[in-house]
């Protein structure tokens, strides 16, 4: 919370805060399809409108916070420095983001958001969201890309590679977690994971699982 905010903004910000926890409790403890927004309305003691003001949907209680995130590469290709390819521009924004154990990349010991993630996981309709979103930021790179190039097909498959390793690098760092492995091990091996993965997708997939 900002030194310099309002009160009127302080109190805008707490309020969606506690609507926002109120509903993920909720959705964790009961499922997302058996809470209504009245009910969480109730429980944050504001009225069903109000919980509309700050969240349009019932699904963006759940992706508010974090479905800017799913545009963070193409951004990076977007806003990459001068010589900088796309792949480097990508995989620099990751190391970024793993050093600095940011939630939206899987690396952060807060519950909460473990508790979305798994929520997402296990609602079909959030699944589907996070689908379209993650797709959307993958069309966005690859039409930069094509209009950079003049190669639409061959920018399409490097937006799908690059979106690929980023996903797989953050599922890992999920799965870890909920097999119960300590974050501290998971942040120390997430550099050297992260340039493996984008490697693979910077040298190309020849030699990779020739089947004997």
């Amino acid at each position: 919370m900002s030194d310099g905010m309002g009160l009127r903004e302080r109190k805008k910000q707490q309020t969606a805060s506690r609507i926002f926890h109120t509903a993920i409790a909720l959705f964790v403890e009961r499922g997302f399809d058996a809470v209504s927004v009245q009910e969480i309305a109730d429980a944050a003691e504001v009225s069903k409108m109000t919980v509309f003001n700050y969240f349009g949907t019932k699904e963006d209680l759940v992706f508010a916070p974090v479905e800017e995130h799913f545009g963070d590469a193409f951004r990076a290709v977007r806003e990459r420095r001068s010589g900088e390819s796309a792949v480097d521009a990508v995989r620099r924004q990751f190391l970024e983001m793993v050093e600095n154990r940011d939630p939206s990349v899987g690396l952060h010991a807060d519950p909460v958001s473990h508790q979305l993630r798994r929520l997402v996981v296990e609602t079909p309709a959030l699944m589907e969201r996070a689908f379209l979103a993650v797709q959307k930021g993958a069309r966005e790179m690859a039409a930069l890309l094509g209009e950079e190039t003049g190669d639409l097909m061959l920018g399409t498959v490097a937006a799908a590679m690059l979106s690929s390793a980023r996903n797989a690098l953050i599922e890992e760092h999920h799965r870890r977690q909920a097999e119960g492995e300590d974050i501290d091990r998971i942040v120390a091996d997430a550099p050297e994971r992260a340039r493996a993965a984008f490697d693979l997708v910077e040298k190309g997939l020849r030699g990779y699982a020739v089947k004997e």
